[in-house]
């Protein structure tokens, strides 16, 4: 321990003596009251999914009377590009 250092007292207090029963749960919050301090616009949104990136996917079936002709698998992925990173192509 350095010489210069604060001591830091601690108070000690035997397991038993505490208990969580002591301390009351938070009340359970309503969608309103927890929806209240979070209002974000949608550009923030989409800047957060965007640096985060997105992978869409899909399947498109082309098909007469019941017999498949076409089977096309889609996936597409989302994500914004920074001048600084490397280029994707």
């Amino acid at each position: 321990m350095a010489a210069d250092a604060p001591e830091t007292a601690y108070a000690e207090v035997p397991y038993a003596e505490v208990s969580s029963a002591e301390v009351p749960a938070p009340a359970p919050l309503t969608p309103e009251e927890s929806l209240a301090g979070r209002q974000i616009a949608l550009i923030d949104l989409l800047d957060r999914l965007l640096n985060g990136g997105a992978v869409l996917t899909g399947d498109v079936v082309l098909s007469i009377a019941d017999v498949d002709l076409v089977h096309i698998n889609l996936r597409a992925v989302i994500r914004s590009i920074t001048p600084d990173g490397p280029a994707p192509w």
